[in-house]
Order: structure tokens, then C-alpha cells, then sequence
């Protein structure tokens, strides 16, 4: 080996390693931070989307003169069918179900409702379907009053599992507390969600 290619062999090396340390040192004096997480506004895990949704459900049942457990039991009805979500597709079309008698599901909307409740437009429109919803319950489930919130619910859907909408029912007392400006839980958050308390 040449004197003259080792030494330029050196000066390279010497290069490179300078530019290695200054890299790191330049990292060491101004280290890069990830952005901390920010948690996205909701109540009970739905977000503003779904308490809108929910909002619009209470006020048509309040425009209907109904109470408050009436509200919870139909928001408590949209989470256990769509999770609070305006879907514009049903069982059907995510898992096979068809109908008793063999007919395909023809489910939407925040109850996933069927073409007997009305067309697609108005199953589609929150407002709408929610009204359709309390007025199915009020008629079907006279006794709602004393009845549990589960059944009232499986009673105006007639779905095939009573026990379907249980699970949900303490979530949407949370949410309805909360749009009605009840004290929030821990970790609930309503920072840029609009209240619907009753006027």
C-alpha cells in the first residue's frame, strides 16, 4: 500500500467520523421529541361523531315529549345496533343475516332499521329514525315504565336476543348524563362537543 493512497485512506476515515460525532452531537443537544398523544374529546369511548348522533336521538325523543330513560334506552338501542354510527349497510351485508323467512336483512342507520320502517332516506336521517324508533316503542312496550331497558328495546326491534342491548345501557346513562351537563366521569371529555341539555 502506497503512502500517498494511506494517507488519503486516513483523511477520509477522520471524515467520516467527524461527521458521525457531530450527527450525534447535534442529536444529543436537540433531541427530537415525539408530539405527546392527544386524546380525542368523548364520553363512555364515543367520539363526536357518535354524540352528536346521540344528541339528535335525545332531542327527538324530548320533541315527542318522552323522558329521559326513554332517551337512554333509544340511545342505548343505536349503540348495541350501530355503535352510535350512521351506516348505511346492516347484517346482511357485514355477516349473512337474513330475516326469518330467509329474506335478506335490509338493516341501516343508527337503529338498523328495515325497509318496514321506511325509506332509505328517512332510515338514513338520524333525526327521522330516531323519531320512528320512539314512536314504534311507545306503541309495542306500553308498560316501558317498569319494564327493563333490554326488553323495551328487544321488544320495539324485535331482534332475536333480549339480552342484546344489557351491556350498553350503563354507557348511554353516561352519555346522556353528560349531553345533559351532568359532572363528567374520569376520563370523559366534552371539550368542542355541543351539550343538548333540555331547553
Amino acid at each position: 500500500m502506497s503512502v500517498t493512497f494511506l494517507a488519503g485512506f486516513l483523511v477520509a476515515a477522520a471524515f467520516v467520523v467527524s461527521a458521525f460525532s457531530s450527527e450525534h452531537d447535534d442529536a444529543a443537544l436537540f433531541p427530537s421529541f415525539a408530539p405527546p398523544s392527544i386524546r380525542e374529546p368523548g364520553i363512555a369511548g364515543y367520539g363526536v361523531e357518535q354524540l352528536g348522533h346521540a344528541c339528535t336521538i335525545m332531542t327527538a325523543g324530548r320533541d315527542l315529549g318522552l323522558d329521559e330513560r326513554d332517551q337512554t334506552i333509544a340511545v342505548m338501542t343505536a349503540m348495541g345496533e350501530s355503535s352510535l354510527r350512521n351506516i348505511d349497510y346492516g347484517d346482511w351485508e357485514t355477516s349473512g343475516v337474513t330475516n326469518p323467512d330467509g329474506s335478506r336483512t335490509t338493516s341501516i342507520g343508527l337503529f338498523q332499521q328495515q325497509e318496514s320502517w321506511g325509506s332509505r332516506e328517512a332510515r338514513l336521517d338520524p333525526y327521522t329514525a330516531a323519531s320512528t324508533f320512539y314512536r314504534a316503542m311507545t306503541v309495542r312496550v306500553p308498560d316501558r315504565a317498569t319494564t327493563e331497558p333490554t326488553l323495551v328495546a328487544h321488544l320495539t326491534q324485535i331482534n332475536t336476543d333480549p339480552l342484546h342491548y344489557a351491556r350498553y345501557w350503563d354507557r348511554a346513562t353516561r352519555v346522556v348524563a353528560a349531553l345533559n351537563a351532568a359532572p363528567l366521569q374520569e376520563g370523559d371529555r366534552l371539550d368542542g362537543i355541543p351539550l343538548c341539555p333540555p331547553a
